[in-house]
């Protein structure tokens, strides 16, 4: 696994600069892995969703369509990010959800406040020593069998998807930061259960979908 080169406020200020474009981004390569995670979701309407690293809300939009009677909240480390998912959660027809500025590694929750705790390409940010410092924070935060589901960059088994990785040693920024990890072992060190691992490619793009449950 490649270490992770760029520090919190350096990739804050790569979100700043990415805002505008994210969306064209991840309609290419991001969107079936996006998909998968809600199919493995499977909200139920009326449960507490938490979603961490909200980015342009192109998730949120859609947990709200499918929770609109529950309690949505969502949180990024970027105002530039959240001002468009506030604009797309608008859109939605749904008026009660919450969108503000927080921090992965201190989630401002009690403990057992959520079913489930959503979280796309943000782990591969991260350095990874911090892995099991936020999937302790997101266990926390989970009531009693409460879910997880986590999309991450990944490393292909294809020579072709190494192209990316390429690209991240050459200048990270252009990825946003973001390398290829495998996150599934970090779950059952902190005590996940019923874990289970998918991965799916996009545009050459590799992505895993991953699942837990809080024991």
């Amino acid at each position: 696994m490649l270490d992770a080169n760029l520090n919190k406020e350096q990739v804050r200020e790569a979100y700043r600069k990415h805002a505008s474009t994210y969306d064209i981004w991840s309609s290419l390569t991001e969107s079936k892995a996006r998909q998968r995670c809600l199919e493995i979701a499977d909200i139920k309407d009326g449960e507490s969703v938490l979603e961490v690293a909200v980015g342009t809300g192109i998730l949120f939009e859609k947990i709200l369509q499918l929770n609109q009677t529950g309690r949505n909240e969502g949180i990024d480390l970027t105002e530039q990010m959240l001002t468009r998912a506030r604009s797309r959660a608008h859109k939605s027809g749904v008026s009660d959800y919450v969108l503000k500025v927080g921090d992965a590694y201190h989630l401002l929750y009690p403990d057992n406040s959520f079913d489930l705790v959503l979280s796309n390409y943000m782990f591969d940010l991260i350095p990874e020593k911090d892995f099991g410092v936020i999937l302790s924070e997101f266990k926390r935060v989970l009531r009693k069998d409460g879910r997880i589901v986590l999309v991450n960059m990944t490393k292909g088994p294809r020579w072709f998807n190494a192209v990316w990785e390429w690209l991240y040693k050459i200048r990270p920024t252009l990825l946003g930061g973001c390398r290829g990890i495998e996150l599934s072992p970090y779950l059952e060190r902190v005590g996940f259960e019923k874990i289970r691992r998918e991965y799916l490619v996009q545009m050459s793009f590799p992505s895993e979908v991953i699942y837990g449950m809080k024991p």
